[in-house]
């Protein structure tokens, strides 16, 4: 392994003890509070979190200083631990440890996922999946058992790492995470979208084997976690998916635990250009028999999902959190979720944030506003997703997420 400088070392200690500066300020307990009231829906302003990770390139990589390979990962993600809070004063929480995850897999069909990207790019943006299936009837055969696994040396050698470089300032620990199970997501991974819908009608009979087969090797997969014992808590700032959190008191904060102890996520972008009729046959069963192993669950991405709530998704009784995507009904939805147990979880346009070097303050008004009337009586939060580039202006995330808090609180009053 690389060896790490005593230079690169001393920026990584100053990078964690400005986490545990952060993460010590009596505000963050205020934090904890606000969520765990808020993913419980009791009356409260909604959260607002702006999801960084598609212009990390402009929000962390500036800020790194440490020149060795493995130090700048280090850097990063202790950065990741805290730019929200920094750089946004957005409603994310600073952790007083460094999250170190068990490096667990789950390999659908035991099919290898081959990725196609521009040469020269940097990834991040346009690529495609070489399909292994192309005919669902005829390549059946290449739909083998499901594998999985964890790589603990891979854990241990991460949470050594770290506790060795700066534990004595910011402790590394293992942390938790929701399960997150999305089917369709790894169906047009090794076969194409095309084919993956024209296989709903020309072979129906096969699709349903085949969900059932990735149904029942999820739940396979959710026994040898649970076995392993390798699921941890999630009930604090765990991710559960689609930039939320975890806080919770409903489940619980110490092992053993099962899939129905934790948080779960799925969504089905895949699935939207089908009807609701064609989702709640081919699509809804197999995932319905995923959700009710969780404790709590979140639900949706991009997908509208107002034409399948009402005879399919109301049906998940452990469902908490239900993405509102710039594409869905939220009149709708907000009628549907009034007054419930469910979070309206709204993903606000990227455009606002992402197109044009300087915000446009009406127009994100105007776009918050609608929300806010559209889901009167529902337990709101808003999570800004899919911003690629904010122009490397730090202070234009800040202002956005000024403008929708004082939205927040001129509709309450």
């Amino acid at each position: 392994m690389e060896s790490i400088s005593q230079k690169d070392r001393t920026i990584l200690r100053r990078v964690a003890a400005q986490q545990m500066e952060l993460a010590s300020m009596p505000y963050m307990q205020t934090l904890t509070q606000r969520w765990i009231r808020h993913n419980a829906c009791e009356p409260g302003l909604p959260m607002i979190v702006v999801e960084w990770g598609t212009f990390s390139q402009e929000a962390i990589t500036p800020r790194l200083q440490c020149e060795g390979e493995i130090a700048r990962r280090v850097e990063w993600r202790l950065y990741a631990n805290f730019i929200g809070h920094l750089a946004f004063g957005d409603d994310s929480f600073v952790p007083d440890y460094m999250p170190v995850r068990y490096g667990a897999w789950f390999k659908p069909f035991d099919i290898d996922v081959v990725v196609e990207h521009i040469p020269g790019s940097d990834n991040s943006l346009g690529h495609h999946f070489r399909e292994a299936i192309t005919d669902l009837s005829r390549d059946f055969h290449l739909l083998k058992p499901s594998t999985f696994g964890v790589n603990r040396q891979e854990t241990a050698s991460s949470l050594a790492l770290c506790n060795d470089l700066f534990g004595d300032i910011l402790p590394a620990k293992l942390s938790g995470a929701a399960l997150y199970s999305v089917p369709t997501q790894h169906l047009v991974h090794i076969m194409s979208m095309e084919t993956m819908l024209f296989s709903l009608y020309d072979y129906p009979d096969e699709f349903h084997r085949m969900m059932q087969m990735l149904a029942n090797d999820t739940l396979r997969y959710f026994r040898f976690l649970e076995t392993e014992g390798l699921l941890l808590p999630t009930t604090r700032n765990e991710p559960v998916g689609n930039g939320t959190f975890a806080f919770t008191d409903v489940l619980p904060s110490q092992g053993p635990l099962t899939a129905r102890d934790v948080w779960g996520f799925m969504d089905s972008q895949e699935s939207a250009g089908i009807s609701p009729q064609m989702y709640g046959e081919f699509i809804f069963p197999y995932y319905e028999q995923i959700a009710q192993e969780y404790g709590l669950m979140s639900y949706g991405c991009c997908e509208a999902v107002h034409s399948i709530w009402d005879h399919c998704l109301s049906k998940l009784s452990n469902l908490r959190k239900l993405s509102i995507s710039p594409w869905c009904d939220e009149r709708y939805m907000g009628e549907r979720l009034a007054g419930s147990k469910i979070v309206y979880h709204r993903k606000p346009s990227p455009n606002y944030l992402g197109v044009d070097a300087q915000l446009d303050a009406p127009a994100l008004k105007a776009h918050i506003d609608q929300t806010l009337i559209a889901a009167k009586g529902c337990t709101i939060e808003f999570t800004q997703r899919d911003a690629y580039t904010v122009h490397g202006n730090m202070e234009k995330v800040r202002e956005f997420v000024r403008i929708v808090r004082r939205c927040c609180q001129e509709q309450a009053g």
